[in-house]
């Protein structure tokens, strides 16, 4: 039978960075591969996954009846939350069914030990010509978020907020990874200037740290110069950006960074840093940022909104072109935040810069 591999659909579903490093050879055809991406599951998905089809699959195979083992619930949010960050639910499964064994080998324990007690009670019973109790229950065993590091250690995640109160020149954002929203800080510190008399200090400059990649490099320059800018018109007698020598860092210097949505952020710490003025606290941005202050769409808000709303932020400022992803969102996602969407910077700068 004659087959063209032409007509032939090849479905393939890769992780983030592996998606990311496809692409058409020279020469094929542009559309030859075709990348879609797929939002992952959310935690009150994950949840619902798990206490109806992973927990119920791990106690059938690891031979345990219903009763016998307890999971509580938030003890399964915090597995979700400090171990299991990733989009999907493999590792998740992986990490229930870890516990379902250790929790099966604790039953099997308890019950050879109950046996045993029995079989001596028995066989005093008898000499003593009574009739035999019967066997004690073996009770269920719990887990809870207080006993959940004995099953499957220590977590890996211990604290999304790098700053309970961020001080002048630290700004918090939104990021998107593979392991789902995350929020990313910009820290903005004086290398030399600051306390120099105007006479003393030479020209400005900004040195960036924190492994950025090509396209967010590219953003801290933007930011720079539109910072500059923006704040001559707000202030024409603060001259520190143009004379002062800047540090820009974005901790977690090990993880490579890059994208950019982090526009919006950089701005707003280097001019906390130059005003000497922190921003309004609880407060998490992202937006990507043009030359002449426009805020542009971003991806991610599902996973952003989510990311901040894990680290109890209550204030989020999006891009104005985000409004329908954001409006998209189920009603539990978006409960309890304030959101503003803005879609020139001078709009922003009033809401994180208000006396």
């Amino acid at each position: 039978m004659p087959l063209r591999v032409t007509e032939l659909t090849y479905v393939v579903v890769l992780g983030s960075k592996l998606s990311e490093n496809v692409h058409p050879r020279e020469g094929r055809r542009p559309n030859f591969i075709k990348n879609y991406k797929v939002s992952g599951y959310i935690s009150e998905e994950k949840e619902a996954i798990a206490q109806n089809y992973l927990i119920p699959q791990a106690r059938s195979s690891s031979g345990l009846e219903d009763g016998q083992v307890l999971i509580e619930t938030d003890a399964l949010q915090s597995l979700i939350k400090w171990y299991c960050r990733e989009s999907g639910v493999r590792n998740l499964q992986k990490h229930i069914e870890k516990i379902l064994r250790k929790a099966a080998f604790k039953v099997v324990s308890q019950t050879q030990i109950n046996d045993d007690e029995a079989e001596e009670d028995e066989k005093k019973q008898e000499t003593k010509e009574e009739k035999s109790s019967p066997p004690p229950v073996t009770d269920p065993v719990t887990v809870s978020s207080s006993n959940l590091k004995d099953f499957v250690g220590h977590p890996p995640f211990v604290s999304d907020r790098l700053y309970e109160t961020t001080p002048p020149g630290v700004v918090m954002g939104l990021a998107w990874t593979s392991m789902g929203g995350t929020t990313l800080y910009v820290e903005t510190g004086v290398a030399e200037g600051r306390g120099l008399a105007k006479e003393e200090r030479g020209e400005g400059g900004m040195t960036t740290t924190g492994q950025l990649g090509d396209v967010m490099k590219e953003s801290t320059v933007i930011a720079y110069t539109f910072a500059k800018s923006f704040l001559s018109s707000k202030d024409p007698t603060n001259d520190f950006l143009d004379k002062a020598k800047i540090h820009l860092h974005v901790p977690e210097g090990a993880t490579p960074k890059d994208g950019p949505s982090a526009g919006v952020t950089i701005v707003s710490a280097l001019l906390s840093l130059a005003m000497d003025r922190p921003i309004r606290q609880n407060v998490a941005m992202t937006g990507e940022l043009s030359l002449t202050g426009k805020v542009l769409p971003v991806g991610g808000i599902k996973e952003k909104t989510i990311a901040a709303k894990r680290s109890d932020i209550s204030c989020i400022i999006l891009p104005e072109a985000n409004k329908r992803d954001y409006e998209d969102l189920p009603d539990y996602i978006r409960e309890g935040l304030e959101v503003h969407f803005v879609g020139h910077y001078s709009e922003l700068f009033s809401i994180i810069f208000t006396s």
